[in-house]
């Protein structure tokens, strides 16, 4: 693999560049302490294998990776690991890509909500108790969804179009800001544009969605990308149907940090750009000139499997030097498998050594060993990946 040896005046712009991006941040007024951006620069003079940007997942931190960019760093990259849009703040309903129903259709449809004695107690005991009753369970997603369109049944016709990522009636019932997820990375990007060499892009969840689309955007500074369980599609009909409903109506939930709540209109972002921005034909179209390795679980419990591997097919699959894995359901891999310590429906990936490894395999020979996938012991002939300490 060839390798590049930046300078200390191409080094230096890139460092005031972010520097810049983060004296924004830290004087907002939301801002959202240990939420910023960092990075891990090889000094100048020095040969590098090209810089990994990496993207966390929904509603975690640039740190939800901080493992894997040491491991990738030690090892011959630069590494560059942003905030997806908005989530270095604080005020998701304020800062975060967000769907939401035009006030004169949002207004209207709350005020039936607020009549409804029903759903008035329900959210009574959400607002009393809501790191408990912030995350519906699937009965009550179901529940919530016909109890909505009994007393509002236009809004069967409404969710069309978001259902339909080309819908034009889109924009007539909502208003958007999903597409700041790549206008965001887009800049990140060019944060970095002093140093020479490959870029390549690894995200987990909607960092992943995140890292296809600067894939497909820049194919020609993007050299590969690696992927976790991206969120092209919210995982399970039910939920999707739940998501795409209550979103425009304020009902919040919890995600990795349990001091933060969400509007679920966020995750109508995730999911719309998931769809509409990764899944369009002409992001498939210029994704088959970026490899990609594809890593996915069966114990996912936000994004959609068989949309992910439809995405894979798509896209090329192993003719276009594509690479794909996925983990059983025995092998006890929740959907954030990137830290061993992250722990989501009592699980946590036991495997995580051998998904570095075969990460740096990937971005360096275009291979991945698939045996190794599912090997609780490291392969000798590659960077052994420490333990945790």
């Amino acid at each position: 693999m060839p390798s590049v040896t930046p300078t200390a005046t191409q080094l230096d712009q890139a460092k005031q560049a972010i520097a810049a991006y983060i004296t924004s941040l830290a004087s907002h007024p939301d801002r959202r302490e240990g939420a910023y951006p960092y990075y891990l620069f090889h000094e100048p003079g020095k040969p590098i294998l090209g810089t990994v940007m990496l993207f966390h997942g929904f509603s975690a931190k640039p740190h939800q990776m901080w493992r894997l960019a040491d491991y990738l760093f030690q090892n011959g990259f630069n590494v560059y690991q942003p905030s997806i849009f908005g989530h270095s703040l604080l005020n998701p309903a304020r800062n975060w890509a967000q769907v939401d129903l035009k006030p004169e259709i949002a207004v209207p449809l709350k005020a039936k909500v607020a009549q409804d004695p029903v759903l008035q107690t329900y959210f009574a005991n959400l607002a009393s108790n809501p790191n408990v009753a912030a995350q519906p369970n699937p009965l009550q997603q179901a529940a919530l969804v016909k109890r909505l369109v009994s007393i509002e049944p236009r809004l069967l016709d409404i969710v069309q179009s978001i259902e339909t990522y080309d819908d034009p009636d889109f924009d007539e019932y909502f208003t958007s800001s999903h597409l700041e997820y790549l206008t965001h990375a887009k800049a990140r990007l060019a944060d970095i544009a002093s140093i020479p060499g490959a870029v390549y892009t690894v995200g987990l969840s909607v960092g992943g969605a995140v890292a296809l689309a600067l894939a497909a955007a820049k194919p020609d500074r993007v050299r590969k990308a690696v992927v976790y369980a991206p969120l092209l599609r919210v995982y399970d009909e039910q939920r999707r149907q739940y998501v795409n409903l209550t979103g425009p109506l304020d009902i919040k939930e919890m995600g990795w940090d349990p001091n933060l709540l969400f509007p679920v209109g966020c995750f109508t972002a995730a999911d719309r750009f998931g769809g509409g921005v990764v899944m369009s034909p002409a992001s498939l179209n210029l994704l088959k000139k970026v490899p990609i390795f594809m890593v996915l679980t069966e114990n996912e419990d936000a994004a959609d499997v068989k949309t992910n591997q439809d995405f894979y097919e798509k896209t090329g699959a192993e003719q276009d030097g594509n690479r794909y894995y996925l983990y059983r359901a025995m092998d006890l891999v929740p959907h954030p498998m990137v830290d061993p310590t992250e722990v989501s429906q009592n699980m946590s990936n036991r495997f995580w050594q051998s998904l570095y490894q075969e990460t740096f395999r990937f971005l360096t020979t275009g291979e991945v060993d698939i045996p190794n996938m599912g090997n609780l012991d490291q392969d000798p002939a590659l960077p052994q990946v420490p333990p945790v300490s």
